[in-house]
């Protein structure tokens, strides 16, 4: 029994011009379209701040050591331990509020754990397409708090 043409399905070549389509249209895509709206950055630095205290201290608790958090607000960089440094997006608004003896120079500071669960206490404020979020570290307990300000 002999197939039609139709019953055959595509070639190699309808295939790869349909890909090498696709292709160029994500490309331009990419390139040209809009990048993530300052909400949504704000949310993520939020939300990425907050899971590195949350780590901060369960390494503090693990290893029985002090392990502080550090935030460039000038370059717009947090580190914590001995993890490599991570970025945050240009386009947020950031703040930190710490002790006296945890500012590390202008537009940097430090929120450090203890290994009995306590810290320094501190809070990140991460503003951003209207949106204000709070990243709070209880001094008594090092508990780790993430909430949403009204504007």
């Amino acid at each position: 029994r002999r197939r039609s043409r139709r019953d055959r399905g595509f070639t190699l070549i309808e295939m790869i011009v349909v890909l090498t389509i696709l292709s160029l249209m994500m490309v331009l895509i990419l390139e040209n379209g809009k990048g993530v709206s300052p909400a949504v950055s704000a949310r993520g630095a939020a939300q990425a701040i907050s899971g590195a205290l949350r780590q901060a201290r369960g390494e503090a608790l693990a290893t029985n050591r002090s392990v502080s958090f550090t935030l460039d607000i000038a370059n717009r960089r947090y580190q914590w331990g001995q993890k490599p440094e991570a970025d945050l997006s240009r386009d947020i608004g950031l703040s930190l509020l710490t002790g006296q003896d945890e500012v590390a120079s202008e537009g940097s500071g430090r929120i450090r754990f203890d290994p009995d669960g306590s810290s320094t206490g501190g809070r990140v404020t991460i503003e951003g397409g209207g949106q204000i979020w709070w990243v709070g570290v209880d001094w008594l307990t090092g508990r780790v708090s993430l909430e949403a300000k009204p504007r």
